[in-house]
């Protein structure tokens, strides 16, 4: 007996998030075992048939769908990311899409004898890569940070700039078709143009003005701007034919670079809805996918795949890093990773549709193409990605840097202080406030929540491998200790106490963040914020022979905190005990000390000792280097070498939550 519709769109529910799942545990794109699910359960076991499930409605739910995506992919372009970026990522974004565009439509014109209008639309959509497969592999790789960065800023970028491209190349198909002469398709075409970007514009800055102003409720916000979007959409498609998706490219870019208009939480709000709906597009989508189609390409998609991975992209590399300081390994590298991802399967499933109903027979290619290049560069690439890094030698050492949830004064100094000794640090908070001070203390800052989709894509994690938790923000505190637990492992996950030990049992922390607590010397967040509110500062502190540890404790009369340990191999441990704290006398301490009395300030500067330093910017790394100050003797036994000091702190004596 045929299954229900109803049975059907459950399943296909049921299969989305368990491709999700399966994706976040084995840290590669979800792209992958979406189209790959689809496939199993279209063409190889003939269970979901989608043109008999939907009927008509399947062509305006892609169309939907696409228009979802590439306004979700648009509000990501901001101008000044683009500008604020290193000249590879802008070659990769101008020239290499040029470059591979070129060379991926005379491939599949030349070798497959396809019509040139499929061969363009193919080349502007091969162009694309996005951060939704960029980043798992980026995060299995670990390259280094210039290279992540290359990698991840071409992937965020070149989303909606290819989208735009194809949508533009395919626009030009389009008006071309419908013109019997050149004036008249020029004519259709620059109307396309005008429409799209004057309806985008202007729907653009209609929805900003309504969010700047606050003129709808904050829970309204979201729905609203989606709702007027496909309405905008839709309406942009009667005044001129397939203008719809240049309109709200045009719309989300717009918003996007609109001052004081806020879209991280429409951005958000995208997280929801993509793993249902897009999710399930997806699997629709591959389910379509005829192996007869496939084999009907014969031996000549394979040509066209290596061409585009063996020649069309390390040719733009190489082009665009003329003038830029990238070696011969770091090339390599790049000329290898391009995988290709949601916006190239979706669009080219909704322009075959279009394409076929305009006459193109050549258009039933376009799909079997694009999800075979997604599945081969995704595959080939991240299985490979990680030797080819070590091969080349591009790749980061161990991840010891650390991620701080908070950006409060106390997450600052802490901050501070393990930057000056080149721990890669980065600071998550969802306070504005908190975060306007970390960038003007020059520290790497996400402002978000750390566990967001947004984050996965635009919060760079490279060199890092640590979870610190120092924030006021219970609930979100233990989300982001489950999240990254699951990610960076029990050992690098540490967070403070929430003084809840004498609290009944049913309000006790979950047993597997209970492993995380207890950190320096069981503290809490209120406590640190009240010793930083006294004028408590972060200082280093090198021992040695003449200045032991309890020579260190002696000194601040047992009222400093040690936070971090430098050990004898420079490495770095948080302290999560100071009773069972025994370091040796060459190991560095981070620590949290009281104010220095002021007339003991005075007779250490008369007797010649100097003043204590106001930064650490003296103190060479500590990281895998000898610093200078460590070599030299103290000036008198039993005291503490002027130079072995800094203070991070340049925070107020009054912290803020």
């Amino acid at each position: 007996m045929p299954a229900s519709t109803v049975l059907i769109l459950a399943i296909i529910g049921i299969l989305s998030l368990s491709f999700q799942w399966l994706a976040w545990r084995v840290r590669v794109p979800a792209i992958l075992f979406l189209l790959a699910g689809g496939i199993l359960v279209g063409p190889v076991l003939g269970f979901l048939k989608p043109d008999e499930v939907f009927g008509d409605l399947l062509f305006p739910m892609v169309s939907l769908a696409v228009a979802i995506i590439l306004f979700e992919g648009s509000l990501t372009l901001r101008f000044d990311e683009i500008r604020g970026h290193s000249k590879m990522t802008r070659n990769l974004i101008f020239v290499g899409s040029v470059v591979t565009g070129i060379i991926a439509t005379l491939a599949a014109r030349w070798v497959l004898e396809i019509s040139w209008a499929v061969a363009m639309l193919f080349g502007a959509i091969s162009v694309v890569t996005g951060p939704t497969v960029i980043a798992p592999l980026l995060r299995s790789v670990r390259p280094s940070a210039k290279l992540a960065n290359i990698l991840r800023w071409e992937g965020i970028i070149i989303d909606p700039v290819g989208a735009l491209l194809a949508v533009l190349v395919f626009e030009g198909i389009v008006s071309w078709g419908q013109g019997n002469v050149f004036g008249h398709s020029l004519y259709i075409f620059g109307k396309t143009l005008v429409i799209g970007f004057s309806t985008g514009a202007l729907a653009g800055y209609l929805n900003g003005l309504v969010l700047r102003k606050h003129l709808m409720p904050h829970y309204l916000h979201n729905a609203a701007t989606l709702t007027f979007m496909l309405g905008v959409y839709a309406f942009s498609n009667e005044m001129a034919h397939e203008s719809g998706l240049l309109t709200v490219t045009v719309m989300g870019i717009w918003m996007a670079n609109m001052k004081q208009v806020s879209v991280d939480s429409i951005l958000e709000f995208k997280e929801s809805l993509s793993v249902l709906l897009i999710s399930a597009l997806f699997i629709i989508l591959a389910a379509r996918v005829e192996f007869a189609a496939i084999a009907d390409l014969g031996w000549g998609l394979a040509v066209v795949l290596a061409v585009l991975m063996l020649v069309a992209r390390p040719l733009s590399v190489f082009l665009s890093a003329i003038g830029t300081d990238l070696n011969l390994r770091e090339k390599l590298f790049l000329s290898w990773i391009a995988p290709r991802g949601i916006v190239a399967a979706a669009v080219s499933a909704l322009f075959a549709f279009q394409l076929q109903n305009l006459g193109y027979e050549s258009a039933v290619a376009l799909v079997p193409m694009v999800f075979v290049l997604i599945i081969a560069t995704v595959t080939l690439q991240s299985l490979t990605a990680r030797p080819i890094a070590r091969l080349l030698k591009v790749t980061e050492p161990a991840e010891y840097g650390f991620l701080i949830l908070g950006a409060n004064p106390v997450a600052r100094m802490i901050g501070q202080a393990l930057k000056k000794h080149d721990v890669p640090v980065a600071l998550a908070d969802t306070n504005w406030e908190n975060v306007r001070q970390a960038r003007m203390d020059n520290l790497k800052v996400y402002f978000g929540n750390p566990i967001s989709e947004h984050a996965s894509t635009h919060l760079d994690l490279t060199g890092i491998g640590n979870l610190l938790v120092i924030s006021p923000y219970k609930h979100m505190n233990s989300l982001a200790t489950y999240h990254f637990l699951d990610w960076f492992g029990d050992t690098s996950v540490f967070s403070l106490s929430e003084g809840d030990q004498d609290q009944k049992a049913r309000h006790q922390t979950a047993g597997k963040i209970q492993m995380t607590r207890g950190l320096f010397d069981d503290v809490s967040y209120a406590k640190l914020a009240s010793l930083a509110s006294q004028g408590y500062t972060v200082k280093t502190t090198q021992l040695s022979e003449e200045f032991g540890y309890n020579d260190f404790l002696v000194k601040y009369q047992g009222q400093a905190l040690v936070l971090f340990v430098f050990d004898s191999k420079s490495r770095i441990k948080p302290v999560r005990s100071m009773d069972d704290l025994k370091p040796d006398d060459d190991w560095i301490l981070i620590s949290l000390v009281p104010p220095q009395d002021r007339k003991e300030r005075k007779s250490r500067e008369s007797n010649g000792e100097g003043a204590e330093p106001s930064a650490m910017g003296k103190e060479p790394s500590a990281m895998g280097k000898e610093p200078s100050a460590m070599g030299k003797e103290p000036s008198a036994p039993g005291k503490e070498p002027s130079a072995s000091e800094g203070d991070s702190s340049t925070e107020s004596s009054s912290p803020r939550s």
